[in-house]
C-alpha cells in the first residue's frame, strides 16, 4: 500500500471514529429533549388554565357591573310604580321589571358557574404545579446524569480532532482535497476495503486491472464503479502475494 493510500485510510478511520460518537450524542440529546418536552407540556397546560381563569374573572367583573346597573334599574322601577297613572304604564313597567329580574338571575347564575369553574381550575393548577416540580427535578436529574458522559465524549472527540489536524497537516493538499471531494457524497465510506475482489462501498466486483493495481500498491486506486478510494488490508494483501 502506497503512502498516500495509507494516509487516506488513516484519515478515514479518524473520521469514522468521530462519527461513531454521533449515535451516542443523539441518544443523550433525545433523552434530554424528552425530559424537557414533559416540562414544556406541563407549562403549556398551566398557561392555558391561567388564561382561562383570567378570562372567567373578566367575565365575572362584567356580570357584576351589569348586576349593579340592573339593581339601579329595579330601584328606579319601584319609584316609578308609585307614580303610575294608567294600566299601560303599569304593564310597561312590569315587563321591564320582569326582564331585569330575569337578566339579574342569569348574571348571578353565570357568576356562580364561572366561580365553580375557576375553583376546579385552581385545583388543577395546584396539581399541575406539583407535577411541574417533579418534572423539573427529573429534567435536572437527566442533565446531571448525562453531564459526565457528554464530557467524556467531547474529550475523546477533541483528541480525535487534534489527531485529525495533525494528520492532514502532513498530507499533500491535493490528496486531502481529493478525499474531501469523495467524502461529500460518500460520507464515511469514502475509503473502503476490497475483499474477494469486491468494493465494500458499492459491493460491485472490480476489474482485474484495478485489482492488480491495488495489489501492487504503487498508486491510489478508486473503484471503477462508484469512485471510492480502495485498499486491501495487510492480511488480505499478504495472502494474495
Amino acid at each position: 500500500m502506497n503512502i498516500y493510500t495509507k494516509e487516506l485510510v488513516e484519515l478515514s478511520k479518524i473520521d469514522n471514529d468521530l462519527e461513531s460518537y454521533n449515535p451516542q450524542i443523539e441518544k443523550i440529546n433525545a433523552k434530554i429533549e424528552q425530559a424537557k418536552k414533559v416540562v414544556d407540556e406541563i407549562k403549556e397546560k398551566r398557561a392555558e388554565i391561567l388564561e382561562m381563569i383570567d378570562i372567567n374573572k373578566a367575565k365575572i367583573i362584567s356580570f357584576e357591573e351589569q348586576i349593579a346597573k340592573l339593581k339601579e334599574q329595579l330601584d328606579s322601577i319601584k319609584k316609578k310604580q308609585s307614580k303610575i297613572k294608567n294600566e299601560k304604564e303599569l304593564q310597561a313597567l312590569s315587563t321591564e321589571e320582569h326582564i331585569a329580574k330575569d337578566t339579574l338571575k342569569y348574571d348571578n347564575d353565570e357568576i356562580e358557574r364561572l366561580n365553580k369553574i375557576n375553583e376546579i381550575k385552581q385545583q388543577e393548577l395546584k396539581e399541575l404545579d406539583e407535577e411541574l416540580e417533579r418534572a423539573q427535578k427529573e429534567f435536572e436529574e437527566v442533565l446531571k446524569s448525562v453531564e459526565a458522559e457528554m464530557k467524556e465524549i467531547e474529550e475523546k472527540k477533541q483528541a480525535l480532532y487534534q489527531k485529525r489536524e495533525e494528520h492532514i497537516r502532513n498530507m499533500d493538499p491535493k490528496i486531502r482535497e481529493f478525499y474531501e471531494k469523495i467524502r461529500k457524497w460518500a460520507g464515511n465510506t469514502a475509503v473502503v476495503k476490497v475483499e474477494n475482489q469486491a468494493c465494500y462501498g458499492c459491493y460491485m466486483k472490480i476489474n482485474d486491472k484495478a485489482y492488480s493495481d491495488l495489489i501492487k500498491g504503487e498508486e491510489i486506486v478508486t473503484c471503477p464503479h462508484c469512485g471510492r478510494v480502495l485498499y486491501i488490508e495487510l492480511e488480505a494483501q499478504t495472502a494474495e502475494v
